[in-house]
Formats: C-alpha cells, structure tokens, sequence
C-alpha cells in the first residue's frame, strides 16, 4: 500500500511515513498502553516516556491522543481500502464478492481489537477525528453508491431507493455490526457476517445469491 493515503496527510502532524522511528515507537507504546487502559486513561508523558522521546515529541507528530489512535489504525484503512476496492470493482459472483468485503472488515478488527475500541472512543469525544471519519464515509458511501448504480444500469441490481442513501444505510449497518463485535455484544461473529450479507445482498440485489 502507498504511504500518501489523504487520511494519513490530515492525521500526522509533520509525517505520513510510517518508517520514522521516533513515530513508530511512540505508536507501539500507545498500542501497550491501550491493551491495559482505555484512551481516556492513557497519559501523553506515559506513551512519550516508553517510546523513549520527549512529551513534546509526541506533539511534533500528533495534535493529541485521539489522532494518534487514527495513525494507529493505518492497517485498518488500508483492509477498508482494499475492501472498497474490491466492492466497487463489482467483478465475479455478488454474493462471495459482499461476503468477503465483510469479512475483511471483521477480521480487520478481530487483529486489534483494543485499538478499535480505543478509535471508538476517540470518535466519540474528539471533533476533529469525527470530521475524518465522516469524510471517509461519505467518500466510501459516494463509492458504493457508484457502483450500485451501475449494477442497475447493466440489469444486474434491482431499482430501489436513491443508491447514495441506499450505500449510507447499508454502510451503517455494517458500522454498527462491526461495533458491537468490537465490544463483545450481538451475535456471534459468523452470524454477524451472514445476516450482512444477506442484507446486501437483497438491498442491492434483490436476491440472496442461491438462485443467481
């Protein structure tokens, strides 16, 4: 993956390289940290002083806690982007192709789940990381919304609500589902996947894929 993703330019303060060593020690010690606290408890002077840096330091890279926790996501938006990639792409069966987006998030989660939980808590109080993440939706949805009107003109999707609301729900419900996997609520991971999937696939195509 490239290291100019847009995310990465409004995250880092000073650097979207992902090789400085002074950055990728303060993103191991936050990452320590957030498997024993939650963000609200992590200290700034804790994160800088098992990195080995300067407190300031962690401001040369970062404008607080909550963005640091965005960098520290970077392997996450990369799988999103790569499940974006191959959605819109719309290329072999609908069914495994949806199945599989889904799963790439969940299992994009499942490696970290403390730093999901960690990125929900800093949407949750910081406005600057709510605006980024909004964003991203909202580029992701216009995407899926792209390709969902594509799929109607070439007869393979069903008319039905505008696309761009249709992709925001559906993007939605994925949000919410990978959430409450993320904090151990909700049904078991393989149901979660199962009834997304099923969902898509009917929003989109009016079908749940076994007689396509």
């Amino acid at each position: 993956m490239t290291e100019e993703r847009p995310w990465a330019k409004l995250v880092d303060r000073r650097s979207v390289n992902r090789g400085d060593l002074r950055r990728g020690a303060l993103l191991r010690a936050l990452d320590e940290l957030l498997r024993e606290q939650s963000l609200e408890e992590v200290n700034v002077a804790e994160v800088s002083r098992r990195a080995g840096v300067t407190r300031s330091a962690f401001y040369f890279y970062f404008e607080s806690k909550a963005m640091a926790v965005m960098a520290l996501m970077a392997e996450l938006y990369d799988d999103a982007s790569e499940a974006a990639d191959l959605l819109v792409k719309a290329e072999g069966e609908a069914e495994p192709r949806i199945r599989r987006v889904i799963t790439i998030l969940f299992d994009s989660v499942d490696k970290t789940p403390h730093t999901y939980r960690a990125l929900l808590e800093a949407r949750a109080t910081s406005a600057a990381v709510r605006e980024l993440w909004e964003a991203g939706r909202a580029e992701f949805a216009s995407m899926v919304a792209e390709m969902i009107q594509r799929e109607r003109v070439a007869g393979h999707a069903t008319d039905g609500p505008a696309a761009e609301a249709l992709a925001t729900v559906l993007l939605d419900l994925n949000d919410h589902a990978v959430e409450r996997h993320a904090v151990g609520s909700g049904p078991p991971r393989e149901q979660h996947i199962d009834a997304l999937t099923h969902i898509w696939m009917r929003s989109i195509y009016g079908t749940d894929g076994s007689n396509r």
